[in-house]
């Protein structure tokens, strides 16, 4: 059986890039593929647990402060996990993997946000992930301000609404987010072959449905040539 495809979402909080997955997830089955999603942190038992510590807003008051080093590591641990449950099987099997966030989000948020720099973040990439690497990742890349903005209005909606709060990165400087916003650039231009940014084009139509219609085109495109290949 032919190895599937795996398809990674990046981008800050706020870019969309949960709805686009989520959308194209029903267009490939549709169409006739077998998708699996997943999300970093998450997607596993052990997953579910790691996101609940890092992404929420009141961890700290009950841990103390998780340091950018134990933050990395528990985004790894996470990831490891998700690997070899769900990533590994489902390509074994053939199926296409959509996976909200991957190491990308590691090197631009902790490498870049928290400053712990790009090296560390790939070596631990190499030696926990085996190096496992997206054959396409979809990089959202809005203007950060409005980004920032429909993240945090969400975030606070969802945890007065239901009560589970991820607020904990939203919560930082505007600076941070500045950080993780360049360290994405610095990723896409070094990648071109696997990285590709759907940014806001002023001249263009930027509504939710045209940037599903340019991600279906592409994705189309790729796993045409790989039928192919």
């Amino acid at each position: 059986m032919p190895r599937g495809y795996f398809i990674t979402f990046e981008g800050l909080d706020g870019s969309g890039k949960t709805t686009q997955l989520r959308r194209l997830a029903v267009w490939l089955t549709a169409s006739g593929h077998t998708v699996v999603s997943l999300r970093n942190p998450g997607s596993t038992p052990l997953g579910d647990r790691v996101r609940s510590i890092l992404l929420d807003s009141r961890s700290e008051s009950t841990l103390g402060r998780i340091t950018p080093l134990a933050e990395m590591a528990l985004m790894f641990a996470d990831r490891a996990q998700s690997i070899a449950e769900v990533i590994q099987p489902a390509l074994a099997s053939g199926s296409i993997v959509l996976c909200d966030r991957y190491t990308d989000s590691s090197e631009a948020y902790q490498g870049g946000g928290r400053r712990l720099g790009s090296e560390r973040i790939l070596a631990m990439h190499a030696a926990v992930c085996n190096n496992l690497q997206p054959d396409l990742t979809l990089l959202l890349l809005p203007p950060l301000k409005a980004s920032l903005a429909r993240a945090r209005r969400r975030n606070d909606h969802h945890t007065q609404n239901h009560g589970a709060d991820e607020n904990r990165f939203e919560r930082e400087p505007d600076a941070f987010y500045a950080r993780i916003h360049a360290a994405y650039k610095k990723i896409a231009a070094r990648e071109p072959g696997r990285v590709v940014t759907i940014a806001n084009d002023a001249a263009g139509d930027n509504s939710i449905d045209a940037i599903e219609l340019r991600i279906r085109a592409l994705v189309e495109e790729r796993l045409g040539v790989l039928s192919h290949s």
